[in-house]
This record gives C-alpha cells, sequence and structure tokens, in this order.
C-alpha cells in the first residue's frame, strides 16, 4: 500500500461505543517538527466528556479541544444526540493530536485512523518495517557534550542521531547490508570495528525499523520523557553534525522521575545502548503517571473489550510472596509461624538467602518446600548443586559442544545454564508477577566469584543490566527471581565465605543448637507417634560437641531405616561416628566411649 504517492484516501475514526465516524485527510505538508498535518473534516462528530487523565496526560491536545469548544468549531451535534461536531475543517499538527480532539483521550492516530478497507493509517506511509508498535530509547542527554533533549529535542518535537561522516541520500528503509556498506567506507579510519557494528545497528533501527506511532523515550536531569514518534525520518545538515538524522516526536510536556520508575523499567533503561528496543516494558510505559482507575476509564472511551485484560494493568500487576501460614509451619514441624514469615521477609527484602549450618539439619529440603510454597509449586523451582570444578560456563551460558542430529558433526555453540534459563522463564511475559525459585545447594563448595562472575552485580543492582560475556547481551536479573542457597559449616575443605556474598544475602542458622533444628526431632517423633528416645539422646551427644559446627542435625534420625530392628544403632556406628571420628582425627580421644550409644543411654540414666 505505500507506494510512494502522495495522494492519499480519506480516513475514518469510529467514535466509542459503537458511535459515528469522523471523516479526515493526511496532508503532505509538515508541521513544524516535520510531522505531516491531518485535517479532520466538518462534520466530523466528537465526545462531549474526556477522560479524567486527558488534561494531565495529554495537555496540548487537551488545551486545543477546548479552545475548539470555546469558538464554536466543536459544538453539540444537531445530527448526533448525545455528541459533538466540527462546524468546521480543523488542521492538526499530526493525526494523533487530531484523534485525540475527538476522543477525548490518550489515542494513537497512526493506528485509529482507517481507511474505508480498514487499513490503518500508518500503512499508507513509505516504510519497510510492518506490525505492531514499539517502544524506543534514544539517548541525547550527552551528544559531544550537549544536552539536545533540553536544547532541541523537546522545544522542537524531534528526536535525532549523530551521523556526522555518514554520506548524504541514505535513504529510509535502507537494508542493514547495504548500509553496514556505507558504514564501513565512511567510518573506515575514524571508528573501532566495534563502533561501525553498534552504528550500523543504531543507524538501521532509527531508518528501518522505527514508524510513526511507536513510542519514544529518552533520559534527562533524572527524568524520563515520553513521546509518539509523528512522522518519517530525514536526513539533513545539522550544527557540528550532532543531529543529522531526525524524527517529529509528539513529546508529553512532563517527564517522570527516574526513581520512581518500576524495577524492571529501569532494568531497561541502564542498558548502555545510544538506541535500545524497549518494546519488552511497553506496557509498564503506556501506564505511567496514570492509576488503575485511569487505565480502566481510558480502557472504556475507547470500548476495549472488557473481556480482554488491560496490558497496563497486565503489567503492572504487583509480584506477591505469599505469607506462610499455621498449615505451613506443621507440615514442615517448624516451631512458630513467626519464624517462616521472618524467612519470607528477609527473600522479600534481599531477594538472595543463605541456609546454612551441620549436616543432617534439613537445609535442603527446607529450602524446597519454602521455595514451592513461595512460588506456587515445583514449576517454578530449579535446584542446582555446586561443586568445586563448577564454573560460571555451567552455571549461566557457555560454549559447549552439541552434536548437529543432521550432519551428525559436533561443533559449540552458546548453551544457557540453569540460572539463564530460570530467569528468562521468569522474565516472560504473563510470568513477571509469579516469583521463581533457584535453589543453590552446598553454595560455598564453588569458587563463588568465578561462578557468578559479572552477575555478582546484578545480585545486589537488580535494577541495573551488564553485558554478557558470551552472548553479549544486556541482561538483568528479573525482579520475581529469588535465590535460596544451602550451605554445609562443617566442611573444612571450605575456604570462608568472602564478604562480597555476606553483602548480597541474607544469612539464616539452621543448628541443633537453635530453633527450628532444635526441637524438629523431638516434633517429628511426636507426630510420627514414636518413642522419644532418640531425641533425648541427640540432645545429649550435642552437649558432648563443643563446636556448634559439628553438632548432629536430626535428619539421620527421621529416616524410615532408623526405627527397623537394629537400625538406631546401624545408623549411629555407620553415619554419626564416623563424621566424629574425623572431627577429632588425630586428637586421640575414644568415639565409642564418648559418643557411642551405650555411653549416653548410661549417662541419660
Amino acid at each position: 500500500m505505500a507506494d510512494g504517492s502522495t495522494s492519499y484516501p480519506e480516513f475514518r475514526l469510529r467514535l466509542p461505543g459503537g458511535g459515528p465516524e469522523a471523516r479526515g485527510r493526511l496532508l503532505t505538508e509538515k508541521g513544524t517538527n516535520g510531522s505531516q498535518k491531518f485535517v479532520v473534516l466538518a462534520g466530523s462528530p466528537a465526545r462531549q466528556e474526556v477522560v479524567p487523565s486527558f488534561p494531565v496526560r495529554i495537555p496540548s491536545s487537551y488545551q486545543l479541544r477546548q479552545r475548539l469548544i470555546e469558538d464554536g468549531t466543536l459544538t453539540d451535534s444537531a445530527t448526533w444526540s448525545g455528541w459533538l461536531e466540527t462546524t468546521r475543517d480543523v488542521e492538526c499538527n499530526s493525526p494523533t493530536a487530531a484523534a485525540e480532539i475527538l476522543v477525548g483521550r490518550s489515542a494513537n492516530g497512526w493506528t485509529e485512523w482507517k481507511s474505508a478497507e480498514g487499513h490503518p493509517l500508518a500503512d499508507y506511509l513509505d516504510q519497510v518495517w510492518w506490525g505492531p508498535n514499539r517502544a524506543w530509547l534514544v539517548r541525547g542527554s550527552n551528544v559531544s557534550g550537549l544536552d539536545l533533549v533540553r536544547r532541541l529535542w523537546l522545544p522542537e518535537g524531534l528526536v535525532t542521531l549523530p551521523t556526522r561522516l555518514l554520506r548524504h541520500g541514505i535513504e529510509q528503509g535502507i537494508s542493514k547490508e547495504r548500509l553496514r556498506t556505507a558504514v564501513e567506507e565512511d567510518y573506515e579510519s575514524t571508528a573501532t570495528y566495534n563502533q561501525k557494528v553498534q552504528l550500523v545497528e543504531e543507524v538501521h533501527a532509527f531508518l528501518s525499523r522505527m514508524r510513526p506511532g511507536d513510542t519514544m523515550c529518552t533520559i534527562s536531569g533524572g527524568r524520563l520523557y515520553v513521546g509518539k514518534i509523528a512522522g518519517a525520518a530525514e536526513q539533513i545538515e545539522s550544527e557540528d553534525g550532532r543531529s543529522n538524522l531526525r524524527r517529529p516526536v509528539d513529546w508529553t510536556d512532563d517527564g517522570f522521575d527516574y526513581e520512581d520508575l518500576p524495577e524492571e523499567l529501569q532494568q531497561r533503561l541502564s542498558v548502555q545502548h545510544d538506541v535500545v528496543d524497549l518494546t519488552a516494558v511497553k506496557d509498564l510505559i503506556d501506564g505511567l503517571g496514570m492509576s488503575d482507575e485511569d487505565l480502566i476509564k481510558e480502557a472504556e472511551a475507547a470500548d476495549r473489550d472488557p473481556s480482554v485484560e488491560i496490558p497496563a494493568l497486565t503489567a503492572r500487576r504487583e509480584l506477591e510472596l505469599p505469607e506462610p501460614t499455621n498449615e505451613l509451619a506443621t507440615e514442615l514441624l517448624v516451631h512458630e509461624t513467626k519464624w517462616l514469615h521472618e524467612v519470607r521477609g528477609l527473600l522479600w527484602d534481599e531477594r538472595q538467602l543463605v541456609l546454612y549450618g551441620p549436616p543432617g539439619t534439613g537445609k535442603t529440603y527446607l529450602a524446597l518446600k519454602l521455595a514451592e510454597f513461595l512460588g506456587g509449586g515445583p514449576e517454578q523451582v530449579k535446584l542446582v548443586q555446586f561443586h568445586p570444578s563448577y564454573a560460571y560456563e555451567d552455571f549461566f551460558e557457555g560454549f559447549r559442544p552439541q552434536e548437529d542430529p543432521q550432519t551428525r558433526e559436533v561443533a559449540f555453540r552458546l548453551t544457557a545454564g540453569p540460572l539463564r534459563e530460570l530467569a528468562d522463564l521468569a522474565s516472560r511475559e504473563g510470568n513477571r508477577h509469579i516469583p521463581h525459585f533457584l535453589i543453590i545447594d552446598e553454595i560455598n563448595r564453588a569458587n563463588l566469584a568465578k561462578v557468578f562472575g559479572e552477575l555478582y552485580f546484578l545480585l545486589e543492582y537488580r535494577n541495573k543490566s551488564v553485558r554478557l560475556t558470551y552472548s553479549g547481551d544486556d541482561f538483568a536479573l528479573p525482579p520475581n527471581l529469588f535465590v535460596i542457597g544451602t550451605m554445609n559449616t562443617a566442611d573444612r575443605s571450605i575456604a570462608l565465605v568472602d564478604a562480597a556474598m555476606r553483602r548480597r544475602f541474607a544469612f539464616v542458622e539452621l543448628s541443633p543448637r537453635t530453633e527450628p533444628t532444635a526441637g524438629l526431632l523431638r516434633r517429628w517423633l511426636a507426630k510420627e507417634q514414636k518413642d522419644s528416645e532418640p531425641a533425648d539422646l541427640l540432645d545429649a551427644l550435642n552437649s558432648r560437641i563443643d563446636e556448634p559446627d559439628f553438632r548432629i542435625g536430626p535428619s539421620y534420625l527421621m529416616k524410615k531405616g532408623v526405627y527397623r530392628e537394629g537400625g538406631l544403632e546401624r545408623t549411629w556406628r555407620t553415619k554419626i561416628l564416623p563424621l566424629l571420628e574425623e572431627h577429632h582425627y588425630g586428637e586421640g580421644v575414644d568415639i565409642e566411649k564418648r559418643y557411642g550409644l551405650a555411653a549416653l543411654r548410661e549417662s541419660l540414666g
């Protein structure tokens, strides 16, 4: 449909609630910022009321609508009862402004104005990229030392790219291959290889992927400014070559404080490129500055199907961790629900937590059960065990040999590890409000700095992103991804956890000397209606062990085999005493005399 012609059909806009149709024409004449003007034809209907957010969110269109009402251009309709009507042709700076004065709300005129055949206005413009509108970030607060956002973009309704050395005649819709050739030749001696690769990506997005109606964002002075692309790209000569490529943008009058933005949006905005695709968080951007009630009223004003969820509302759905219940405390044999509430609070505040203590204290079991409860099921939980040879490539991503099923040849391919897989699942649309958990068993048995790499930074700064080592992707940990590690404090081969990890994780002790571990075996025996002697023996045993990290946890005595004939003696001889022999190795301690069942039973009378 985009044939380069400057002759456009008449476009129509159906008003909400099964209302009448407005009519208009797209002009070849451009406004001051380069957007094509649009004329609303005389006799077009308009809504009588506006949504409450309209005067604040789109003040320029609201003020134009008020002037038209005051001068009699928009007046009560004699044709359609309960509607307004234009008494003359009204020239607007863009199709979006034309739509907004009629419907009394935020609108995307490039998609809402349609031809008689039902094709959106944007399809009639010369462009290459089709499909739904996208969202973009273009940085302009420091272009050769100048803040173009405040100096040029906002006052004149533009967004620009500095391409001083790029040849003239680079047309909109150019292929990436042709653009790559031009950049290689034009920047041959003035840019590095990486700079040229990045320039190709940015210019191609600006010329061939952006389209009118797309959301445009930029940052200046700690504020995020949002607008709509209002026309085609053009190449001009500019002062010092700082803005040779430009597009018209209808910017909103005011910005949003960066610190108040949703965490997921801050993550995307932290990507260190001059042009960034923000489509993954477009729904969050669309809802900025609006309450849930405002969004609902705008959807109603747009005649939206009430059975379909409002994307901006869905995107801001709050992440929640369920509150632990008394039933959960009973199932896990925890002494009181208050302790579970404290663990849940630590996870909510820190996102990362380590359960530490001697062997047999139920760290892994508790971590799994707690994660399944808080995440809503085992589907949101992934477990990985660290070991001394574990590396970043195993944990996050790396090149691994894989066989091609057709050629049977083996080649190294970039493969995602458990953390990358779970992060991708957690950040998938529809999952962002659901908690996901990564359980890292024996977290301190690996070289943590080597395993986590640049991810160490993300554990502390969840609203930032980093460039990945292998794929080169910009990556951030999703807000709904939680990490629970377990740490065995009795393993002498383990070095002390470094300060960086201690700063990033909350630590919760599971020790036989404190609850919920101290009375766990006794509660389990009562639940199973068994004699309390094993609990008495364990308490007596641990009272003879001076070092807390080497006391014996109750899990050794919470297995069915212990309570078959001779099971307690067998478990004591083959599981517990060997641990204590290792602990006292070289000290000349008579393990059997000090820790054997006979000695303990004698002490208990």
